[in-house]
């Protein structure tokens, strides 16, 4: 009987579901399958891309940790790929190899003055309240106004974790460098604009109803963004989803502004809708003064016009959530254009011919683009697996397929690679942390202080 030795580069859900749905399927030959992330920790995007306080969405983990505590999924952590192991590399060692290497960097926006000093993508700023290993410790919250450019659920995490008051967020998992970054912010006004209307957000209810119970934060909306058009009205009527999200924000509308001692809120969370940023106005020093947008409208086709119509708002900082973009990998094709390895259903191509490149396949939003939530990524792994399956005879003939071979290969390296047992380690140990004060865990933010825990140094 066949063996296909296969190594999966990215430990995030997408690489962790491919490796289960192909032990699970129906196949005439064994499996071994390595995963290899760059980080010393697994899970990607749901330990390093969601909100702390967000424990629902990381129950997802628990799912992920049921798989990799099965023992038949090896992993080695903090290997880079193109570095630490290369493509040549796996094709000495593997019969093909899966990329699933998602999208962590910020898609640019293209207007005057996004350079600013005090403008950021949203993904930065993610990637440091969840304790992300190399992105600096600290953050400069010095802005008492903000803009966040966006729509989607991404933009309103960023939103909330700007007005919500550190001391709430200390039930979660949230380490103490981000703890003092946010107890020592200036925010108190937060804006967040969208080019479509209400009924056109890309947001969930869940995440709309989570900012209007933060505490002492008052939620903005404008009665002027409420004149629906034929088609809002209709989208209302037909979407529950819709019509869940005009209710919460109808009932802004009317909501008094009022903290939990009575008096008035000390920060403001405003929603501008239809109106698209087209200019960052910037202070003698380069830095973020004023955004300026214009307003916009209907064009009775699901899409906007502009109106003509500008306005201005002063603020210090801008935080930009308008998309994920995919990162090239060393000898893989890529799309520069769409941030994607090209690919037809998860079998690359070649850049040039669009011709199958054997042996490499693609799954998760490094094959389809940042959209989509866990359930799409199960499909997409599914349809990229059953590829891989029935292409045998295209795989790779590898000169030393043994297990063996790629521990001996990081350590003739110097790689410090970490294992499940690892991760283990590395797990208790930030619960042990959390522990002495009601938390659930504290996280450990400096990558050398995850290795040694993680290696039992």
């Amino acid at each position: 009987m066949t063996k296909l030795r296969l190594a999966i580069v990215g430990a995030g859900p997408a690489g962790i579901y491919a490796a289960d749905i192909l032990l699970k399927t129906e196949r005439p030959f064994d499996v071994s399958i390595d995963l290899f992330e760059k980080l010393p920790a697994p899970y990607g995007l749901v330990r390093y891309g969601v909100a702390p306080d967000h424990p629902r969405i990381k129950g997802v983990i628990n799912a992920l940790r049921d798989v990799l505590d099965r023992g038949d999924i090896r992993i080695f952590g903090n290997v880079h790929f193109g570095e630490d192991i290369t493509l040549d590399d796996l094709k000495q060692h593997y019969n093909a190899v899966i990329f699933a290497t998602g999208a962590v960097r910020d898609t640019h926006l293209d207007i005057p003055g996004i350079d600013a000093e005090g403008s950021f993508g949203a993904a930065d700023f993610v990637s440091w309240f969840d304790g992300h290993p190399d992105v600096p410790r600290e953050w400069p919250l010095d802005a008492e106004s903000v803009a966040v450019l966006g729509n989607g659920n991404v933009a309103l995490d960023v939103a909330r974790m700007l007005v919500k008051h550190a001391e709430d967020l200390l039930p979660t998992e949230i380490s103490d460098n981000i703890h003092a970054g946010l107890e020592a912010s200036k925010v108190t006004d937060v804006h967040v604009f969208g080019r479509r209307g209400p009924a056109q957000v890309k947001f969930t209810p869940l995440e709309l109803r989570e900012l209007g119970e933060l505490r002492d934060v008052d939620m903005v909306v404008y009665d002027e963004d409420f004149d629906y058009d034929e088609a809002s009205l209709a989208a209302v009527a037909s979407n529950k989803q819709v019509k869940v999200i005009d209710r919460i924000l109808q009932q802004w509308r009317t909501r008094p502004s009022v903290n939990n001692a009575g008096g008035e809120a000390s920060r403001r969370l405003h929603m501008h809708f239809w109106s698209r940023p087209v200019e960052v106005k910037k202070d003698a020093d380069g830095k973020v003064a004023a955004i300026v947008y214009e307003r916009t409208q209907s064009d009775g086709s699901g899409g906007v016009k502009g109106t003509g119509e500008m306005r201005e708002v002063a603020i210090g900082q801008l935080y930009r959530a308008v998309g994920y973009f995919g990162s090239p990998l060393k000898d893989v094709p890529f799309d520069k254009r769409h941030g994607v390895i090209p690919n037809h259903e998860g079998q690359v191509l070649a850049k040039d011919s669009n011709q199958r490149v054997s042996g490499i396949y693609a799954t998760g939003w490094i094959k389809r683009g940042p959209v989509g939530l866990i359930g799409h990524t199960k499909s997409d792994a599914m349809e990229t697996v059953q590829h891989l399956v029935n292409d045998q005879g295209s795989w790779w003939h590898p000169e030393d397929p043994s297990e063996e071979a790629i521990p001996a290969l990081l350590e003739s390296r110097g790689v410090k690679w970490t294992d499940l047992d690892g991760w283990h380690r590395l797990d208790e140990h930030e619960v042990a942390l959390g522990a002495p004060h009601g938390r659930a865990r504290v996280k450990v933010v400096p990558r050398d202080e995850m290795l040694r825990v993680s290696r039992g140094e």
